[in-house]
């Protein structure tokens, strides 16, 4: 691989400076690995030609065997574009280009009989295709069979770049290499029944039977898994021999006396499972480094208190990040109130808290009598200094990069141990790939008491029964919120947006006070807004999804979800959590246009069918794919995922990690001969500006 790596595709045929400068801008395509790791999207049969007469809106690419009857330049300046007529004795198409119009004029004459394929549109009841390959009948026998369809960019498009010219420029490449040295060891080539590299690279690029390429998909797919997991599993164990932690050995007063006489209610079985595998952690001599998944209102945040206590009698002190300033604000009051009796010194600081109250917690956290500090990034602040910093705490971690993570727990000599707490539900093999390095524990029952939330799709000639019942939890003394996608109107957007809903609330029901909150406002005055709800001074909350985390309302029964269709099912359920949280029964209604696709219509139907959030965020990562991967990229941990499919390829994730782990097991560093070229692989694929070793 190390050649693949070392020859420049500036000098590869077609290719030159300018190109490979675009290349490079646009899609990171730099050598000739980059560019042969470039994969098809999809794949296209080219060995069938197609009759225009017989184009219907079914048919995703076709292929054309005919004549150009006529070119003709139409519209002036940006709107120009050629306007061909394509005919093949059976109909005829227009065919359209937008750029290059001079070039591509001079290049076709009409009379001779060429090959089009391209992607057909129908407009004002004609069909048309735009910018497609065109080919002669000499040339097009070397693309016949199976071809790729090459993920592209716009600017790549406006520059003549297609599909072909990249299919073109691989077959160059791939002419070029006679040997490859595979990167993979020989004994998981042979276990898990892989072809080699090279081989694998022809494939897929030159599929000449669907099993070559199914062969040529597993082994680059297991591949690209493997090598992300041995990247990530290698710091991990790395860190766990080498960075020791404070030992807790006592359970003593603080937690003994919250646990037997100020314990709000009898802990599930989940939650003492989770604190006893956190006990163990803490007791190892190693950091811990753990994260804790539970569904909205499964009790995370007791079992972090208890996990605190434990280490403020160890003589240590404990510190709870969150990333807004509304959760920490919450943190301090749950927590300030459950240990009101206990002589525990919590203090909160954030952005907003004023000079005297800094002051004030500098100087208590220097001399050790700040017990537990409650914040948001203001905690991670150079001047933020702890004597004895224990244990931390990170709410709702995705929302905070890898540095600002690394920052707060460097505020200790020795690392403190660190609990990373998300009421996302993940799933496995996305949690296997993200939080490799973090064990996991999970509270997958809720405490006794809470009902499930009825859930419920509406359409809009529902509304008035919908508001009815809203109506009616209000009558009840209960409040309700309105959710909407969107701040202001936009014209290009059919959807509802909080300032129309404001009006449309407060017209529905008059009786009521109605506050606001969305994502624009100043912090005094969103604070403000919520707490009119959260104290009851309103009764309906209108606002967008910046209450999707952190807002706790037990009294709150009723949601409404407005355009519930452009929303994730991970995220309707997050919105959904916010009721739910007493004793009452809640509901949640998601209000959708009735002319959407089945595929959504499944999403929120699946929605009314459980309330299980491991179940939806499966469900939610096969319909929608990974995305942005609970915001690792912004953090630095870039997945480069070419091939591979977290969503769809969870077995084949499964199979890396072990095959990862056993040459771990035997080759920690990767630093034995047979391991060399894994090694040099995984340097050049993840270029760390960040050592993961030391990173929770």
């Amino acid at each position: 691989m190390d050649t693949l790596f070392n020859r420049d595709i500036t000098y590869l045929k077609g290719i030159g400076p300018a190109r490979a400068k675009l290349l490079d801008n646009e899609l990171g395509i730099k050598n000739f690995y980059d560019l042969l790791h470039h994969f098809p999207a999809h794949y296209i049969d080219r060995s069938r030609i197609y009759r225009i007469a017989d184009i219907n809106g079914e048919m995703p690419y076709v292929q054309l065997k005919g004549r150009f009857v006529s070119f003709a330049q139409q519209g002036e300046g940006a709107k120009r574009r050629l306007v061909a007529l394509f005919s093949d004795g059976t109909g005829a198409i227009e065919i359209v280009w937008f750029n290059r119009i001079k070039q591509i004029a001079e290049a076709y004459t009409p009379g001779n009989e060429y090959i089009l394929f391209g992607r057909p549109s129908q407009f004002n009841n004609r069909w048309s295709i735009v910018h497609p390959e065109v080919d002669t009948t000499a040339s097009i026998a070397a693309t016949s069979g199976m071809r790729g369809v090459y993920p592209l960019t716009e600017k790549l498009r406006n520059r003549g770049i297609t599909s072909r010219t990249f299919h073109t420029w691989i077959q160059t490449a791939l002419a070029t290499i006679k040997t490859l040295n595979d990167p993979l060891p020989p004994d998981i080539i042979s276990q898990y029944r892989l072809i080699n590299a090279l081989d694998a690279l022809r494939h897929i690029h030159n599929p000449t039977t669907p099993k070559l390429l199914e062969q040529a998909r597993l082994r680059l797919k297991f591949e690209e898994l493997y090598l992300l997991q041995l990247n990530i599993q290698r710091y991990a164990r790395r860190r766990k021999r080498s960075l020791a932690g404070v030992r807790f050995t006592r359970i003593g007063d603080f937690f003994n006396t919250f646990y037997f006489n100020h314990l709000p209610f009898t802990l599930t079985g989940a939650q003492k499972r989770v604190i006893k595998e956190i006990r163990a952690d803490m007791g190892s001599g190693r950091q811990m480094n753990r994260l804790l998944q539970g569904d909205v209102g499964s009790g995370k945040t007791l079992v972090a208190l208890l996990c605190m206590l434990i280490a403020l009698d160890n003589g240590t002190q404990a510190c709870l990040m969150a990333p807004t300033e509304i959760l920490a604000a919450q943190h301090y009051e749950t927590l300030s109130q459950l240990v009101a009796k206990m002589g525990v010194n919590i203090r909160l600081l954030t952005g907003s808290t004023r000079k005297k109250e800094r002051d004030i917690i500098d100087r208590e956290l220097a001399d050790g009598s700040l017990h537990i500090l409650i914040g948001t990034h203001a905690v991670i602040e150079d001047r933020v200094q702890f004597r004895n910093l224990g244990f931390v705490v990170i709410d709702e971690q995705h929302r905070f990069g890898v540095v600002q993570r690394a920052r707060l727990w460097k505020k200790s000599t020795i690392p403190p141990h660190v609990l990373v707490m998300t009421a996302t539900p993940i799933p496995r093999t996305l949690a296997m790939t993200i939080y490799g390095d973090l064990d996991v524990s999970v509270i997958d029952e809720l405490p006794p008491g809470r009902k499930p939330i009825v859930t419920l799709l509406r359409y809009e000639d529902r509304r008035l029964d919908v508001y009815k019942s809203v109506g009616a939890q209000l009558r009840a003394g209960r409040q309700a919120y309105f959710v909407y996608p969107l701040i202001k109107e936009n014209e290009k957007l059919d959807l509802k947006s909080l300032e129309e809903g404001y009006e449309l609330v407060k017209e529905s029901f008059p009786s009521y006070k109605v506050a606001f909150v969305h994502g624009q406002m100043k912090p005094a005055e969103k604070d403000y807004q919520m707490n009119l709800f959260a104290t009851h001074q309103a009764d309906i909350l209108v606002a967008t999804t910046v209450i999707e985390v952190g807002v706790n309302v037990p009294n709150a029964t009723t949601m409404v979800i407005e355009n519930a269709e452009r929303f994730g099912l991970s995220q309707l359920h997050q919105l959904r959590g916010r009721v739910g949280r007493g004793e009452g029964q809640s509901y949640c209604v998601l209000m959708s246009k009735y002319a959407i696709s089945a595929d959504t219509r499944k999403r929120l139907e699946l929605m009314t069918t459980t309330t299980d959030g491991f179940i939806i965020a499966e469900a939610d990562l096969k319909m929608r794919g990974p995305g942005d991967l609970e915001g690792t990229m912004q953090s630095g941990l870039m997945l480069n995922l070419n091939i591979a499919s977290l969503a769809a390829d969870g077995q084949i994730v499964q199979m890396a990690r072990d095959a990862a782990d056993s040459t771990l097991d035997t080759d920690p560093e990767l630093s034995s001969p047979d391991n060399s070229r894994l090694a040099r692989l995984i340097a050049r694929i993840f270029d760390r500006k960040i050592d993961f070793s030391l990173i929770s």
